[in-house]
């Protein structure tokens, strides 16, 4: 099972006793801020859960799968997740 932005408004909204507009409003604005820190290159680090990390890539030699022609992938930045030892630890029960 997922959990989806709304089961995290709605959790908020039960854990809280804020309406579900104010919860939603409070969800999208700390996602907006992850993605415009993450946008600028810098990572986002959330104490006990792990750390968001933006990677730039190299233009690097590839191929497309549907043709198998040779072609050349543009420089991209990816974004990496690496979780914290405390989340590790919780999700392996110890």
């Amino acid at each position: 099972m997922t959990l989806t932005k709304i089961q995290i408004v709605e959790s908020i909204q039960n854990q809280t006793g804020f309406p579900k507009n104010k919860s939603s409003e409070i969800v999208e604005i700390l996602l907006e801020i992850i993605k415009r820190t993450l946008a600028s290159g810098d990572d986002v680090l959330v104490s006990g859960i792990g750390k968001f990390c933006v990677h730039k890539k190299k233009e690097r030699k590839g191929r497309n799968p549907a043709t198998g022609e040779d072609m050349m992938l543009a420089p991209r930045k990816v974004v990496a997740f690496k979780c914290s030892g405390k989340l590790r630890k919780r999700i392996n029960g110890q």
